[in-house]
């Protein structure tokens, strides 16, 4: 049995942010959303995106 490839490192995970075109930042954090930087209008990240909706949901 070989054991180096069941020992073997595996290659590091890419982000998001490193694959594809540069993406826009969050208005809010500044990390970077999913969408592209060329995206009109104020654009938030899937975190930012779920708190706004958590607090409009219980703004009665």
């Amino acid at each position: 049995m070989d054991d180096d490839a069941y020992c073997a490192t595996p290659a590091p995970a890419t982000t998001e942010a490193d694959a594809g075109p540069p993406f826009a930042e969050c208005v809010l954090c500044r990390q970077p959303t999913e969408h592209p930087e060329s995206t009109k209008g104020a654009t938030l990240c899937p975190v930012c995106t779920w708190q706004e909706a958590a607090r409009s949901a219980c703004s009665g």
